[in-house]
């Protein structure tokens, strides 16, 4: 059943990315919301699951989560089919599954489930060909909620912070993707790795871009997110960066991002 699920993808449905770092505090989330708007802003139908029980992509474009109908944690303990946990956002062209803490316990209500690891790709078809891309936030941490994402997904975005312990954090995660793919999902990918939180005035910055650079070549995104105050702030308000402050170093460098993912993706479809 699962075999057949991944050999009838057909190249004209979305694209599902999981956006993944087994390290926290590396702006998954940020990379999450923002991508997700700047693609949506290039009128591409877009979607977000957030599969984090802290809800930052949720709460990203101001949604309260005490007052929502249905969750991805109604989803994953059989309350609602996939689609009906689909909630419209302030953003044009962009939907999101939306999290709630409900969802820490997902991960011990499913221990027992026959095919746990595959719940969310045995049902993401049924909404697929509705997006251009469906981005999946995931959790810091390897338990059923990144695994999931993982086996559903085409390919891995990975956020990387420019800090001390970047590249040991890049090297758990390919040996997961490598572990999915012998076990799970065999055509699963690397859609490409973006350097975050970056400060040109550090030398210690400068260094980590070096050598992720030398490791991952061109597999490293040229456009590089820096550390940004409007990044910070526009969280607190609900709101995307482009929404906060559009002219902004850091809503302007996930435009460039979404440029170079749409460009390279567009050449990958014509190869």
């Amino acid at each position: 059943m699962h075999e057949n699920w991944y050999n009838n993808r057909t190249s004209d449905m979305g694209r599902i990315i999981a956006i993944a770092n087994q390290k926290g505090g590396v702006g998954k989330s940020t990379t999450a919301v923002n991508l997700a708007t700047s693609l949506a802003l290039a009128e591409k139908d877009i979607l977000i699951i957030d599969t984090d029980p802290q809800g930052n992509s949720t709460s990203g474009f101001g949604i309260a989560r005490d007052g929502l109908d249905k969750t991805l944690y109604d989803f994953y303990s059989k309350r609602c089919d996939i689609g009906d946990a689909i909630k419209e956002t302030s953003v044009g062209h962009l939907a999101i599954i939306p999290s709630t803490v409900d969802l820490l316990g997902v991960e011990i209500e499913l221990v027992g489930r026959e095919g746990r690891e595959h719940i969310l790709s045995d049902s993401i078809n049924a909404i697929r060909d509705r997006y251009r891309y469906i981005l999946i936030d995931c959790p810091p941490s390897l338990g059923l909620l990144t695994l999931n994402a993982l086996v559903a997904a085409d390919s891995v975005l990975v956020p990387v912070q420019c800090e001390y312990y970047a590249l040991e954090g890049l090297g758990l995660l390919t040996n997961t993707i490598r572990l999915i793919r012998n076990s799970f999902n065999p055509g699963l990918d690397m859609e490409g790795i973006v350097l975050t939180m970056f400060d040109s005035r550090n030398t210690l910055a400068r260094q980590v871009e070096e050598e992720v650079r030398k490791h991952f070549g061109a597999k490293v995104y040229n456009t590089v997110i820096p550390r940004n105050v409007t990044l910070s702030e526009a969280p607190s308000h609900g709101k995307p960066a482009l929404f906060y402050d559009a002219k902004s170093k850091g809503a302007q460098s996930y435009l460039s991002l979404a440029k170079e993912i749409l460009h390279e993706n567009g050449t990958r479809q014509r190869a």
